[in-house]
């Protein structure tokens, strides 16, 4: 496979990787490249929840040194001021 020498890449909307796609990308990570995997344990669409490579991930990798894991909540959701609008819109037509 590719190996992501020199890069920045990012892997978003993770919760609905399964393990063996995780391990994949994570595997990928070449000299002096970042890789940055984020996703919402709490939207996991995957038929089977259990099956999330994300949470799986941070289960297995979080004792890591060279590894970086960082817990949001939601006092660190922005968005748009629009959105709050569209939310709204559709809460009166409900």
């Amino acid at each position: 496979g590719r190996t992501l020498k020199n890069s920045f890449a990012i892997l978003d909307e993770a919760q609905n990787a399964t393990d063996t796609q995780i391990k994949m990308f994570l595997t990928r990570i070449g000299e002096n490249s970042k890789i940055v995997v984020n996703g919402d344990p709490s939207q996991i669409d995957l038929p089977n929840k259990s099956m999330s490579g994300l949470v799986r991930s941070k289960e297995l990798l979080g004792h890591l040194k060279e590894i970086s894991i960082v817990d949001f909540d939601h006092s660190d959701v922005v968005r748009h001021p629009l959105v709050s609008k569209i939310v709204k819109a559709y809460s009166n037509n409900d």
